[in-house]
């Protein structure tokens, strides 16, 4: 027997099984998968190493290497060869490459020589477990993907005298037992699915039974098999229902008697041979319609607590919000009593279920532990609302983003929009930039060209944001939508939508036929990195953070231009290994190793550099004149308190700032030693840029050579938006800090944007399983944790970066305050008069005024963050109510199922990404803080 395939499936698996159990020898050739499947079922086995997409060859080639010699020695009763190649042909290149017809025409070659050495007692069966999608992939459930070509061929007929039939889909269920039979194996015990027997009912037989004697005698073994399996199911579990249970167990009772009684007298019972046939099918039919309905049951309770719970939790994220910036707040105790609560009610159950003697569910301790946790914000809201504050003032998101949340929330539950939300998130992020630009004009925060030289001599800088060009605010907005719209060009159609092309510029560049075309995409690529490292320098250069001696910048502007060469040189090897002369073959493979794990070490030194000295400034320590005016008031010793140290940061900072700018004339004589210190009011955004370019870099890698230019999109979207959200964002000082709730509804839509345009569908079979060899092309032996980091890292790159760098929403109005030396203006007379002068110049303290009120500071994080997660949970709790309440719905398990599973994983890695920006704005707040430190005890020695 030879079981010759492109690829397995369940079918031929369990066909092994049993004919290994049966006595027979079997032999395999090919994915090494199978060694785990099924250890010790083999008389012999070749395995060769399977998972790495990109190897076209080593499994095929070695089972050619042993699949004539073992086939003619003829020690085997069963020969299993599991190909490879078409597969990860499809996968590397797509159906439609040149490789493609290669690998197709190499195994119509294969199988030619298989057909000209079968012996006539031989079957030769030919089975792919699965179809291919137009670009190469499978795991859903289209018409590509689910339809497999089957192929019997025996020199002896199978059955002879029955007329050629034209092809036909096989259902999967039923050809296992079919092939069971044909092989003369018992058919497995799980097994539910029903016989063809209509095949059998031409089958050449010793005994004189008519052709419906045959058909009924292959559906009475099935059902045999079947009922031992109902009933040694229902003894183990207890899901089925009774009465349906019962009913079946008398109807294949009645058909097990009438066939028995058919076996006693065959002739002239034909009429009666029919009705056996009939109740055994609707036995068998109706066995797995039982089962289906059993294991596709949902626990409403759980379904309903965990919904609950995400609702509360959505809610608490916005009262926190609110209370946040609230005077007199407290973060400590606030955050530790609800652990406590949380804690306490978590032992309160796990005592009562284990005095009751009931299972301890961790998905009940934990809801408990939720719902204790939640017990003292919900008395706090309850208190607030009866005493100081409305509803109203609980629930502050501005209308226009109140609705847009609604329909994101409502669009949720539409299979149509689920599947067609990569063109609808570049529309509603587009409508919320045209909003926000209105709403700027609105508020009378943008000037006209022609009012932009007119002094503004009746309002102090103090007072309030400046305004910003009407002309400037809308070349940021068309900017936005430029690039919106240029990362709209990178997508990748679902299945559920025919029409729809996918864009070729996703693919590899190894897939490129044309040289030429493949060469200049290549250029555009490394352009790409070129420019994205060229945009991050020259920035930092602008704020003069480039220029600080710090191990931090000076990997910037060495490190990053080694990875961006490293990150050039692997794509050139990548899209030319098959390319390369045999003699650099080795030298191609070993550099395609170390270069991609060079740039990780490179980027992972880079943020522990970081890290360790995250301040990027510049300081100079010089000799000059006695000033004849301090801003540092004088102490007796260092800073007793924090609150000392808050009142004397600020005055050092001014200090610094006027001896950079005072251009002060060196005396011989010997003065009081003075700092100077470059653009210390950028050091938290030039953190936060450095650590996110470095973090772009590796996750870049992990995917297609020209999605570089996306992420050069993200970047300068990003950038784009920044500014426009800082010209609608008031820096009020002294007093709280608050990021508007537009600006975080358009940092997360635009994640969700850069989600699709990187080429990625909330669906299985369009993850980018290439990724998990990136750095290993040999694969990862037994690991498996590396590979799904780097191919969870692929998928959830955009949400790893936007929620990193969610803090510069915050950061960046006080960044962009201004670009230099401003009047600080003194008003005269009383109330009724106007009369303003300008006193003196000042610098622009910019991210140093958060350092006038840290209280306020670590409000405003907080407040950030919460405003994020409650937007991202929106999301989450509109998915987990789609599918549950939908759970009936004929798209569930092909739409909303993997909806909710791709935005549950988002939010987990979105949440690691907030708590790691968060953690990094914190470590240069603590480096700021302890620099500040040491100058004033320089000052007062």
């Amino acid at each position: 027997m030879l079981d010759c395939c492109a690829r397995t499936g369940e079918e031929k698996e369990t066909r092994a099984l049993h004919a290994a159990s049966a006595g027979r020898r079997v032999v395999f050739m090919g994915d090494d998968t199978w060694k785990d499947l099924f250890p010790g079922a083999f008389s012999q086995a070749f395995f060769f190493p399977s998972f790495n997409v990109r190897d076209l060859h080593t499994v095929d080639n070695g089972i050619l290497e042993h699949l004539y010699p073992t086939m003619d020695s003829g020690k085997w009763d069963m020969l299993i060869a599991h190909f490879l190649g078409v597969d990860h042909c499809g996968h590397k290149y797509g159906p439609h490459h040149p490789e493609m017809a290669k690998k197709l025409s190499q195994m119509d070659q294969v199988i030619q020589g298989l057909v000209e050495r079968l012996e006539n007692d031989t079957l030769l069966v030919v089975i792919g477990d699965h179809g291919m999608t137009m670009t190469g992939d499978h795991g859903g459930d289209s018409e590509l993907e689910i339809s497999a070509a089957l192929f019997l061929y025996s020199p002896k007929a199978l059955f002879p005298g029955a007329p050629p039939e034209e092809p036909e889909i096989v259902p999967q269920i039923s050809l296992v037992p079919t092939l069971a039979l044909l092989l003369g194996l018992p058919i497995p015990f799980g097994n539910i699915g029903e016989v063809m027997a209509e095949l059998f009912s031409e089958v050449e037989d010793a005994q004189p039974h008519s052709s419906a004697l045959a058909q009924a005698s292959a559906l009475h073994l099935n059902a045999q098999q079947v009922s031992r399996f109902l009933h040694a199911y229902s003894a183990a579990s207890q899901d089925l229902q009774i009465t349906e249970l019962h009913r079946l167990q008398n109807l294949f009772s009645n058909a097990s008697a009438d066939y028995q009684r058919l076996l006693q007298s065959p002739q002239g019972a034909e009429a009666a041979l029919q009705t056996v046939i009939t109740e055994l099918q609707q036995f068998l039919r109706g066995v797995r319609a039982l089962c289906i309905q059993s294991w596709a049951r949902f626990s409403l309770g759980r379904m309903a607590g965990g919904a609950a719970l995400m609702a509360a939790a959505c809610f608490l994220c916005l009262l926190v919000s609110q209370w946040a910036t609230s005077p007199g707040f407290c973060f400590r105790p606030f955050l530790l009593i609800p652990m406590a609560c949380g804690l306490a009610g978590t032992i309160v159950c796990a005592g009562l279920l284990t005095t009751t003697g009931l299972k301890l569910d961790p998905v009940v301790l934990g809801a408990v532990a939720a719902v204790g946790s939640l017990l003292p914000f919900l008395w706090k809201a309850w208190a607030g609302w009866g005493s100081k504050r409305p509803l109203a003032a609980l629930l502050p998101i501005p209308g226009p983003v109140l609705l847009f949340l609604l329909i994101r929330f409502a669009a949720f539950f539409s299979d149509s929009f689920v599947v067609a939300e990569a063109r609808a998130t570049p529309f509603l992020l587009g409508s919320l930039i045209l909003l926000l630009i209105a709403q700027l004009h609105w508020e009378g925060k943008l000037l006209p060209p022609k009012l932009l030289t007119m002094p503004r001599l009746c309002f102090p800088a103090s007072t309030g944001p400046p305004r910003h060009s009407g002309t400037y605010a809308l070349g940021l907005g068309v900017g936005l939508l430029l690039c919106i719209r240029l990362a709209g060009l990178f997508h990748r159609c679902p299945e559920e939508t025919p029409a729809c092309r996918s864009s070729p510029w996703l693919s590899p560049l190894a897939s490129m036929v044309g040289g030429r075309a493949k060469n200049l995409w290549y250029g555009a690529c490394v352009g790409a990195l070129v420019a994205l490292l060229a945009v991050v320098r020259l920035w930092l250069r602008r704020y003069s953070n480039l220029k600080s001696p710090e191990p931090s910048v000076l990997f910037v502007r060495w490190g990053l231009p080694l990875m961006v060469l490293g990150t050039a040189a692997y794509w050139a090897l990548a899209s030319g290994a098959d390319e390369a002369p045999p003699r650099l073959r080795a030298l191609v493979a070993g550099a395609s190793v170390v270069l991609p794990r060079a740039v990780a070490v490179l980027a992972a030194s880079g943020l522990m550099l970081l890290l360790w000295r995250p301040v990027t400034v510049l300081v100079k320590a010089t000799t000059g004149a006695p000033r004849t005016r301090t801003v540092l008031t004088p102490f007796s010793g260092p800073p007793t308190s924090q609150a000392d140290l808050d009142y004397v940061v600020p005055q050092i900072y001014r200090h610094m700032q006027e001896e950079f700018r005072g251009r002060l004339e060196r005396t011989r004589s010997r003065g009081p030693l003075t700092v100077a210190a470059y653009q210390l009011g950028s050091v938290y955004s030039a953190a936060m840029v450095t650590a996110l370019t470095l973090l772009a870099f590796p996750l870049l890698l992990l995917h297609a050579e020209r999605v570089s230019l996306v992420f050069l999109l993200l970047f300068l979207q990003s950038f784009l938006l920044l500014h426009l959200l800082a010209a609608g964002i008031p820096i009020t000082t002294p007093g709280p800090f608050t990021v508007p709730w537009q600006a975080v509804s358009a940092w997360a839509l635009m994640a969700t944007q850069t989600f699709y345009s990187m080429g990625h569908q909330p669906v299985f079979p369009a993850i980018h399983w290439h990724a998990a060899f990136v750095g290993f092309p040999e694969g990862h032996g037994s690991s498996t944790w590396l590979p799904a980091l780097l191919v969870g890292a692929n998928t959830f790159a955009s949400h790893l970066l936007f929620a990193v760098g969610c803090p510069l929403l915050l950061l960046w109005p006080f960044l962009c305050e201004s670009q230099g030396p401003r009047k600080r203006w003194q008003s005269l007379g009383n109330e009724a008069e106007a009369r303003v002068r300008p006193e003196e110049e000042e610098e622009p303290l910019m991210e140093m005024r958060l350092r006038d009120a840290p209280h306020h500071f670590n409000a405003a994080l907080l407040q950030l963050g919460l405003k994020y997660l409650f937007v991202l949970g929106i999301q989450i709790l509109a998915c987990a109510l789609a599918a549950s309440i939908l759970r009936r719905h004929l798209m569930v398990w092909k739409v909303f199922a993997p909806k909710f599973i791709f935005e549950a994983v988002g939010f987990i890695v979105s949440s690691v990404g907030l708590f790691l920006g968060i953690a990094l704005v914190m470590r240069v707040d603590g480096a700021v803080s302890s620099w500040f430190r040491q100058l004033v005890l320089a000052q007062q020695r």
